[in-house]
């Protein structure tokens, strides 16, 4: 991180909310992270989660067909 500081940009992606992120990162590099930090919040159903439900759904329809 100190040789990104002020040269390069860092993408992080999370599932967490940032107010969750202490937990799993020290102080230090939370406050690194977080200065001069553009936050771009996202809102909406996972994709993740939508094609794990269409998975299921396909797989318990697959399951039903009677093939007599």
């Amino acid at each position: 991180m100190d040789d990104r500081h002020g040269t390069s940009s860092t993408v992080i992606a999370s599932q967490l909310p940032t107010s969750e992120w202490h937990h799993s990162l020290g102080d230090a590099i939370l406050d690194r992270l977080m200065h001069n930090a553009q936050r771009i919040p996202l809102k909406g159903e996972s994709i993740r989660k939508r094609h794990g439900q269409e998975d299921m759904k396909n797989l318990t329809t697959k399951n039903d067909i009677d093939p007599a």
